[in-house]
This record gives structure tokens, C-alpha cells and sequence, in this order.
């Protein structure tokens, strides 16, 4: 048996660099450096859950220095540390953004719409990977919103303030709706910059849409075919969730009821700063992941990096994300 040691490596390495060196090929073949892309693919994955085909599709995601209150109940350098175990850049939280698509056969279903036209060019990118999925946004007959909060809404409408999605049937959590459209609640949200900016969003978004276009849905309700309203409040008093059936298979739409998984699935104790009510959030996400976890279903979240889908396991009081391989089949 021949034995390799590193006496023979280097032999042979040497051998290798002579020989090169002396065939008139290799000085003739090289070839000028191609340009750096400096940009992404098309972000889009497309899976089955039974008859109904489903699209992930990336909106982008944000990557900012984390504000001293990003988990209310924790020490920042806890929640900094837990960055830093994410490989996130230091001082820095990641957040990513997936609106979903569904073809139920005979709908073009899309849940979230994404930021919308921003000067932030790391968001709004999803007109772009619904285009790059071979997919016309006057095509899309109904967008379901799962709350109300700009990163799932203000993509409803285009630049120029005409819809973005012209022929869609806009669905809106009934309970958001009241929420946000309260002249009451929004007096009490003065003196909280975050709240008061999310109400003048609502309207300023909402306002000029046609009355007639916009459909408030209730929980426990199909709001599309195969695709079933889940109460999942807390985030917001009318943040939904979503099953996705067909014939045997389903798969969940969590929505945001974790924010990044890397904080809030690991510790779904902590309160992320976009909860509304907090605890009843944390209430909400262990008994979803509770179900989910049980059913050993497909969960799908607004937040996970993309192509956002996985299994979400117990681990012991935590829960811990397991992503799915990418399949180059559907």
C-alpha cells in the first residue's frame, strides 16, 4: 500500500508547479476576472402542502444596532449576547421579512405584502421576487394581512399611492381594524412614539383605499380556500396565524408570533418591543409552538431566515427551530 506523507505532498505539489510552468497553455488560457455581482438572486422557494402550492417569498431584511429596549424583560447585554451566539454583527439584530403565496387552484392567495416602496434598500423587494416567480401582481386575487404593523402592510399600496395588487380583495383581522382605527386608542398612544407612528401608518395606508375593497375577517374562519384564520393575539389584539390544508397535510403560518427565532423561539419568555400586550403574546406562543411542535407540523414565520419554513421542536422550557433542506424539487 502506498503511503502519503507530507514529504509526498510537497513533491508532488513541486512536480505539479513545473509542469505548468512549462506548457505554453496555461499562459494562454487565462482569462480577465468577471465582475462582482454585488447584489442577490431572485429570493423565491416554492413548496407543496398537498394539491395547494406555496411561495416564500423574501421582502429583504434589516440589519440595525439594537435598541436598548428591543427585549423589554431582559438586560440589552443578555440580549446582545444572544446576538452575538447568531453570528449577528456585533451590537447589531437581524431581522428578516418572508410574505407568503398560495395557489389553491383556483385562487392567488398572498398572506403580508411587506414594506412597500422605502429608501431602505435592504426591505421592499417583494414585487421583485414575485415577479422573478413568474407572477403578475394584477394576478393576485386576495392579500391577507396578518396584522397590521408596516412590515406586513404597507405594500398594499405602489409609489405612486395606486394599489399595488389592483385586482385583490384586501382581508383585514376584524380586531386589528377596530384597534388601529380608534380615535380613542390613538389619543392614549400620544406619548409613545412607536404606538403613535403605527396608528398615523394605518391610516395614512389605509386612507383613499376604497371602502368596498377592504373585507374584515374573523378567527376560526376559512378566509381563503384551505387557508383557516388562527386567533394568535398578543403581537397585536388582532394578530392572526393561519393553517394551510389540503387533503392531509397542512402546514402553519405563524405570522409574528415570535419575532426572530434566534431570541424569541430559544426564550419565548422575553418580550419583544413590538408586542402590544406582551404577556398574553408569550401566552400565545407557547401554546403555538405547544400545537405545532406536537403536530409536528411545517411552521412558516414572517421573521425566520429565509426560505423561513421548519419544524419547531421542545426543548425542555425553550423551543428550538429546525429548518428545512432546500429541495430542488417542489
Amino acid at each position: 500500500m502506498t503511503q502519503l506523507s507530507r514529504r509526498h505532498l510537497l513533491t508532488g505539489a513541486a512536480g505539479a508547479a513545473a509542469a505548468t510552468a512549462l506548457t505554453p497553455f496555461a499562459a494562454s488560457s487565462a482569462r480577465a476576472a468577471a465582475p462582482a455581482a454585488g447584489k442577490q438572486g431572485p429570493s423565491f422557494y416554492r413548496y407543496k402542502v398537498g394539491s395547494i402550492e406555496g411561495t416564500s417569498l423574501s421582502d429583504g431584511a434589516n440589519t440595525f444596532p439594537m435598541p436598548d429596549t428591543f427585549v423589554r424583560n431582559i438586560p440589552k447585554e443578555q440580549a446582545l449576547a444572544a446576538a452575538e451566539a447568531a453570528y449577528m454583527p456585533k451590537g447589531m439584530v437581524r431581522v428578516p421579512f418572508n410574505p407568503q403565496l398560495f395557489n389553491t387552484g383556483g385562487k392567488l392567495v398572498l398572506i403580508d405584502c411587506g414594506s412597500g416602496s422605502t429608501p431602505n434598500p435592504n426591505v421592499g423587494h417583494l414585487m421583485a421576487n414575485l415577479k422573478a416567480a413568474g407572477v403578475e401582481a394584477k394576478d393576485v386575487d386576495m392579500v391577507i394581512m396578518s396584522h397590521l404593523h408596516p412590515d406586513h402592510t404597507n405594500g398594499i399600496k405602489a409609489a405612486d399611492g395606486s394599489l399595488a395588487f389592483p385586482n385583490a380583495e384586501i382581508k383585514v383581522p376584524a380586531a386589528d381594524w377596530a384597534f388601529w382605527m380608534s380615535d380613542e386608542n390613538a389619543a392614549k398612544a400620544e406619548s409613545n412614539p412607536m404606538m403613535k407612528n403605527y396608528f398615523a401608518n394605518v391610516r395614512r395606508v389605509y386612507t383613499g383605499v376604497p371602502a368596498d375593497r377592504v373585507t374584515k375577517y374573523e378567527w376560526g374562519k376559512e378566509v381563503a380556500p384551505g387557508i383557516t384564520s388562527i386567533d394568535a393575539n398578543g403581537h397585536t389584539p388582532g394578530h392572526t396565524a393561519f393553517a394551510v390544508a389540503s387533503g392531509n397535510a397542512r402546514i402553519l403560518v405563524q405570522s409574528d408570533v415570535t419575532n426572530i427565532p434566534e431570541f424569541f423561539l430559544r426564550n419565548p419568555d422575553w418580550h419583544v418591543a413590538f408586542d402590544i400586550d406582551p404577556v398574553k403574546a408569550v401566552e400565545t406562543r407557547r401554546k403555538f409552538y405547544d400545537m405545532a411542535s406536537a403536530e409536528k407540523a411545517l411552521v412558516v414565520g414572517f421573521h425566520f431566515s429565509f426560505p423561513s419554513i421548519g419544524y419547531v421542536e421542545k426543548d425542555g422550557a425553550k423551543y428550538r427551530l429546525v429548518p428545512i433542506a432546500w429541495s430542488p424539487a417542489i
